[in-house]
């Protein structure tokens, strides 16, 4: 571990900025439940029924990608990784609209759902709130800086 690590500074000697206070903890746990929840399910529909609709549960499997990412720059804290999550929650809803919008115009492209279909109903449209919550989240964390 290097003294950096230690001592929570970041490589230029600055203190490394937590994300994850606050309304930042309530972020963090939402995003884990959704890389678990978004992982598993493509997992296992990868794994058994690829064929069935393989678009649907390729877009499923990165969306758990985008989650997980974001839960590490959440934890991983500082100015590097709030930009980081920062874009990657500004991806995240514009695949989000983008697949929810394809979805209600085109359901035939869509034999099963993905984590995004219809703007995430089937999670309780949890994956078009969380990004928007979350880019308020982090502009703010870079104010309070």
């Amino acid at each position: 571990m290097t003294e950096a690590e230690k001592t929570g500074t970041g490589v230029d000697g600055g203190a490394r900025r937590k994300l994850i206070t606050g309304p930042g903890i309530l972020l963090l746990w939402l995003y884990g439940v959704m890389v678990v929840g978004a992982v598993s399910r493509s997992a296992v529909q990868i794994s058994t029924d690829f064929d069935r609709a393989p678009l649907a549960y390729s877009l499923s499997a990165l969306a758990g990608l985008v989650y997980g990412f974001i839960t590490y720059s959440l934890v991983r804290g500082g100015e590097t990784a709030r930009r980081a999550a920062l874009v990657c929650c500004a991806a995240e809803l514009v695949g989000v609209l983008a697949v929810g919008a394809w979805t209600l115009a085109e359901p035939s492209a869509f034999p099963d759902s993905t984590v995004w279909s219809d703007f995430g109903m089937g999670y309780l449209f949890i994956p078009v709130i969380l990004p928007v919550t979350a880019i308020f989240w982090l502009i703010k964390a870079r104010r309070a800086a």
